[in-house]
This record gives structure tokens, sequence and C-alpha cells, in this order.
């Protein structure tokens, strides 16, 4: 019995990896119709800059309501005028830092109340300290750990609940590269994307295992993008992992969540280097 049952689940998994591999090779040929968002409520994080800025302007153009977080006042005026120029329906801009729990909660119930349920959350906010790990302060360590990896927990918290009683939501992390290859000089970096790659895996089986199937989850994983927070990085083979250019890595995910793409990495390269490591 237990041998027959060990050959039944061996089928089992062999079966739907077969299934699942030639899904992905039809995907590959024949790309999933993209989803509209106009109308959706969509949180972005860290939006008064580079890559938050980008996507807040791109989800403006298709219809979408607007929620800005970043700790910057100006950068958020900024994001804000430009999705304007850019026909931003609605666009409402906070001020939160999102290394600190109860302000997270704090400005996410008066996003409820003000605004509306967050259907597509963007968790975009992150710091690097680009120090050797022994030379890198504890304050910075932490800090990094609170931005990039602990604010996905409270941004999820405060919004997902609705997501899951509706069944339908997208949670979208920013990661990164090194949340999947160790870095020199990125310690703290690398563990922080770890963990964040970790978690937006975690939760999407929790959704999965709960029946949520109309809550989507992507996870971002890019080189080196040229938005001044890698300034100085070199990159040894300039054709294979070249530095990133900020509006092609945010089309790239602008597709990636309109087709409800569970993992994407930038430049294609990243997926052989994965699968080798």
């Amino acid at each position: 019995s237990l041998k027959m049952n060990f050959f039944l689940e061996l089928f089992k998994v062999l079966g739907l990896t077969t299934y699942y591999m030639l899904e992905s090779l039809v995907f590959l040929f024949v790309p999933k119709r993209k989803k509209s968002v106009s109308g959706e409520i969509v949180l972005i994080t860290g939006a008064g800059s580079g890559i938050g800025r980008l996507l807040s302007i791109k989800f403006a153009k298709l219809g979408a309501t607007l929620v800005l977080w970043d700790i910057n006042q100006e950068g958020l005026h900024e994001t804000s005028r430009l999705a304007g120029e850019n026909g931003a329906v609605k666009v409402h801009a906070y001020i939160c830092d999102c290394s600190k729990r109860q302000e997270v909660y704090r400005v996410a119930d008066q996003v409820k109340k003000e605004v509306g349920d967050v259907s597509i959350l963007v968790n975009n906010a992150g710091i690097v300290t680009g120090k050797r790990f022994i030379e890198s302060p504890d304050s910075l360590v932490e800090k990094t750990m609170q931005v990039n990896t602990m604010a996905h927990f409270w941004t999820c918290k405060a919004f997902l609940p609705a997501m899951i009683a509706s069944n339908h939501g997208h949670l979208v992390s920013i990661a990164s590269s090194a949340g999947l290859i160790g870095v020199n000089r990125l310690a703290d970096y690398c563990a922080s994307k770890f963990a964040a790659v970790g978690f937006a895996e975690s939760i999407d089986v929790e959704m999965r295992s709960l029946g949520k199937t109309g809550i989507k989850t992507t996870t971002v994983c890019p080189y080196f993008i040229n938005t001044g927070m890698f300034d100085g990085a070199q990159t040894k083979w300039s054709r294979v992992l070249p530095v990133l250019e900020p509006e092609y890595v945010a089309e790239k995910i602008m597709t990636a969540i309109r087709r409800d793409q569970e993992i994407l990495f930038i430049p294609r390269s990243l997926y052989v280097f994965f699968a080798l490591k």
C-alpha cells in the first residue's frame, strides 16, 4: 500500500511537472492576454522616484486609481504631477516611512477610509548600504531589513485581508537578482531580498491553499538598475549582465503584472545563472 501510494504520488508529480513545463513553453510563444487595471486601486511604496515613479505613470495611463507612498514629500509631489499629466483619474499621495510598522498601519487605515480597498499592492521601496558587512553600521543593517523585508509583512497584513474577502488582488514584490545569488558588498541587502523573495513565494502558496485563485503574485528580480541607487557598481560581463535602464525595467514589470506572471528575472540571462546555481 505504501509503495502504491509512493508510485501514485510520483506519477502525479511527473505528470504535473510535464504539464506546467508544456504550459510555460506555450506561453513563451503565445503570451497571455494582458489584463485591464482600469479602476483598480494601486498602492506603490517608494513612489517618489526611480522605478516607483515610472510604474505610477504607467498605471496612470491605464486608468488606475493611484495611492503613492514615500518618505520624500517633494518626490511624491513630482510623481503626482507627472501622473496627472499622464491621465491619472485619481492620485492620492501619503508620507509614510515603511520601516515603521505602526506608521504603515496608521497610513493604511487612512487609505482605506479615504480611497478604499487596495487591489494591487506594489512593494517597491528599498534601500542599500553598499559596504562590506563588517564595515556596515548596525543601524543601516537594521534599516535595510526593515524597509526591504519587514515592510512587506506590514503592508500585506494591512491590505491582504480585503483581497482575501473579495478573492481579488495582486501582490507585487520588487525584489532583486541579489535575492537569488549572493553579491560582494551587499550582504545585508542580499539577506533582505532573499527574505522578500521567500515571503512572496510563501504567500502565493498560502493563497493557493486557501483556494484564493483570484489573488495573484508577481516577484521581480532585476539586475542593477541605473536609478542612482547603485551608483559606482560595475558589471563584469556587460553584454550578458548589463546595467539596466529604468524605463525598460518598468515596462517589463508592467507586462509581467498584467499577464499575472509569477516571477520575472531581468535580463533573461539571469534564468540561466539561477538554473546553474
